[in-house]
């Protein structure tokens, strides 16, 4: 990831002065003797070239060492310190540790039941102890302690499906590894988690910060269509306008969105939601001509809305799922990840995300784990879902996937010199 070179010329010359045969304490025949000339050099050469040594050493050592695992203060920013010269951090493979998982699922409450296999009656537990590997670098542990004290009188805002709710629980439940006391964690408003409900806040008392998610499945507004139109069209999505709770996104310093399992036609045409841009109805859109003008739609908002000097903007592309069989009904969770990337990764709505944000003007990060999660047909919930009779190859189990989300998402903030 670094490369160092160290180079010196050197030029050396001995001079000989005459010594005081006065002095009570040096003998002259001595000192001519002790500095034959031959000796001398030799002896002064092996000197520099030890130093020389000892100096090229330190400067490797500093800079594959502390340049890399020492800014920051923990080593987060290890794994991205090198991503300009050549680290893509997603592109790698899952690796056995016995490090992980980074937490106990039953420890921590903020997991909902769907989510929590192991509650749920999964019995291997070999889909925990994975961690994501990139080629060319290494993705340092999340640590709790260190991240806790950066996140004092912050705010951290979660915005889209429940992939994003996922990716909330999980951050909660690695923050609070590091939190003595449990109760000083709590949902502001005392709500149970639910699928359906529009807002959650967890409020860390001790150290004043709050993680926060809301829902809203396409960023855009959901609303009734235009007077006059056919009858097929029961409510529109309308791609010019943010969703209505976007303002309360905005006091946030850590805002992370993701959107695309709700924009296909079972969740859109079949229940009679079109598009719609401005006040007319745009019938003959295709799903993915209306994703991507939301998405522009949202990267104005972002632009114009949101103090990038304050907030770190993320947004994290499409989850891939593992379906199979005719008709994509069966799920079928394997033991270990695969070699090969599998499953349905619609790659057309990554390319889309990073092309819009390719040209918003302000910084805002794609966190691209596409294909980090073609890998993990091993980590979806599968048959231990919460009721039971609900498989499920779409979201996944924590402990997880979703937590090496978390991990890229600080070591991105730890490496940009986040404090």
């Amino acid at each position: 990831m670094a490369s160092a070179g160290f180079s010196r010329s050197v030029s050396a010359r001995l001079s000989y002065r005459n010594v005081s045969v006065s002095s009570p304490r040096v003998s002259t025949s001595a000192h001519r003797k002790w500095l034959v000339p031959g000796y001398f050099f030799n002896a002064l050469v092996l000197v520099f070239f030890l130093v020389s040594l000892v100096l090229v050493l330190g400067c490797v050592l500093y800079l594959y060492w502390f340049r890399y695992l020492s800014r920051g203060g923990n080593g987060l920013v290890s794994a991205f310190g090198g991503i300009a010269e050549g680290c893509d951090v997603f592109e790698g493979n899952w690796v056995p540790s016995d490090s992980y998982p980074l937490y106990n699922s039953s420890l921590c409450p903020y997991i909902e039941r769907g989510f929590n296999c192991l509650a749920n009656g999964r019995m291997d537990t070999d889909y925990l102890r994975w961690r994501w590997r990139p080629r060319l670098c290494e993705v340092p542990r999340f640590d709790a302690f260190e991240i806790l004290e950066r996140l004092r009188g912050k705010r951290i805002v979660f915005v889209g499906d429940s992939m994003s709710r996922t990716q909330w629980e999980s951050l909660i439940c690695l923050l609070m590894t590091g939190v003595e006391d449990p109760r000083s964690v709590y949902e502001i408003n005392g709500n149970n988690i639910s699928k359906t409900i529009q807002f959650l806040g967890v409020q860390f008392r001790s150290f004043n910060f709050s993680v926060e998610f809301f829902r809203s499945v396409f960023l855009v507004q959901q609303g009734l269509p235009p007077r006059y139109g056919p009858k097929r069209v029961k409510m529109t999505l309308k791609l010019d306008k943010m969703d209505n709770i976007s303002r309360r996104w905005v006091d946030s310093d850590i805002l992370i969105f993701n959107s695309g399992h709700w924009w296909t036609p079972t969740k859109l045409f079949d229940v009679g939601c079109y598009f719609q841009v401005g006040g007319s109805l745009k019938l003959g859109m295709s799903i993915n001509s209306a994703f991507r003008v939301a998405l522009e739609t949202w990267a104005s908002w972002v632009e114009s809305t949101i103090n990038t000097n304050r907030t770190h903007v993320f947004f994290r592309t499409f989850e891939p799922s593992h379906w199979s069989g005719s008709g994509q009904k069966t799920c079928e969770v394997t033991n270990q990840p695969t070699l090969e990337a599998k499953g349905n990764i619609r790659s057309e709505f990554t390319d889309i995300i990073a092309d819009v944000v390719a040209k918003i003007n302000v910084p805002v990060t794609v966190l691209n784990v596409t294909m980090m999660g073609a890998y993990r047909s091993d980590a979806h919930i599968g048959q231990w879902s919460h009721p039971s009779s609900i498989l499920d190859c779409s979201h996944w189990c924590l402990p997880g996937v979703p937590d090496a989300w978390n991990e890229l998402v600080f070591a991105s903030l730890f490496r940009s010199g986040w404090r």
